[in-house]
């Protein structure tokens, strides 16, 4: 052997032996294989969250999703009792993360959804009677009962409706904001529908609500919204330090990215009765591309190929 030949593979060597380091380096704590993830009832974190539980049982995980309310979603990733969150609305809940953010408390894996809208809507038969601002709302007070429709207590947008209401602005010091689950909030659209009755309530994308209604978003709630109808990006969460201990979940989690016509889909299935994980899993048999840019860089939780393991457990 010469020389030449000798060095070449040492270095060979040293390379494969890097590569070894590296891979080991990137290899989960066994403490990992539980992930501990919330939702705050909203349906399309739980679309999003049956998704990443299918997947991430395929990969050797044990997904664990707990209903929390969003105040106390937070908290609990500020205590170290919840891992990672996919549903953060910003700009609408810039003041928890601020909060979390202070505290050293969060680390933001990516954005998980763009093109996203929070705001006040109304049907729009009820638009076409001239109530498309929400400056047009305090006019019609008797024909609303002087009520908002909001969503679950605690919720950062229904802080954002009692504020406007607490500051009188658009008139509407003597509006009750009324406090409720989505599903709740949705039926009363539903029934005020059947006699073309006025409702106000806070309406989003990505929802089926926007194909099951015929619904108008309400101008002018920028300062409480923010622009372009509450214009909204969605990102991932995780509490600090879980992902430096857990690099493998982690890669994943930083490469999951969504579109409003996946969640539509996936809201729509679980609406209609469907248990999430059985929407998630029905989609994916049916998008198996959308795999494969999430899965880059990710192994199983013991090291195999993550592609292979997702789709042999898919059956595909």
């Amino acid at each position: 052997m010469t020389a030449a030949s000798m060095i070449r593979r040492l270095a060979a060597g040293v390379v494969l032996s890097a590569l070894a380091v590296g891979s080991a380096a990137a290899a989960d704590d066994a403490a990992c294989k539980t992930i501990r993830m919330s939702d705050p009832g909203w349906t399309d974190i739980t679309a999003t969250n049956g998704v990443t539980s299918v997947i991430l049982t395929a990969l050797g995980y044990e997904p664990d999703v707990k209903t929390l309310s969003v105040p106390i979603g937070y908290q609990s990733m500020k205590n170290g009792e919840i891992d990672v969150f996919l549903g953060n609305w910003m700009p609408a809940q810039k003041a928890f993360i601020d909060d979390l953010t202070a505290a050293k408390a969060i680390e933001v894996m990516n954005k998980n959804l763009e093109g996203a809208k929070f705001t006040l809507a109304v049907p729009t038969y009820v638009a076409d009677k001239g109530i498309k601002d929400f400056a047009d709302l305090q006019k019609h007070g008797d024909e609303f009962g002087k009520q908002i429709y909001g969503i679950e207590p605690g919720a950062p947008a229904n802080g954002n409706i009692q504020k406007m209401i607490d500051a009188n602005d658009f008139g509407l010091k003597d509006w009750k904001l009324v406090e409720s689950g989505e599903q709740a909030m949705l039926a009363q659209v539903e029934r005020a529908g059947k006699d073309k009755g006025a409702v106000v309530f806070l309406a989003w994308a990505p929802h089926p609500m926007n194909e099951k209604f015929q619904i108008t978003y309400l101008s002018g709630g920028d300062a409480y919204f923010g622009a372009n109808y509450g214009g909204a990006q969605v990102y991932t969460l995780a509490r600090t330090g879980w992902s430096e201990k857990c690099p493998n979940a982690a890669a994943l989690m930083k490469n999951l990215k969504f579109d409003i016509s996946m969640e539509n889909a996936l809201m729509g299935s679980i609406l209609g009765g469907k248990d999430p994980k059985a929407a998630a899993t029905a989609w994916l048999k049916a998008n198996p591309t959308a795999i494969d840019p999430w899965l880059s860089g990710v192994t199983t939780l013991d090291g195999k190929p993550a592609a292979d393991a997702v789709k042999a457990s898919l059956g595909l």
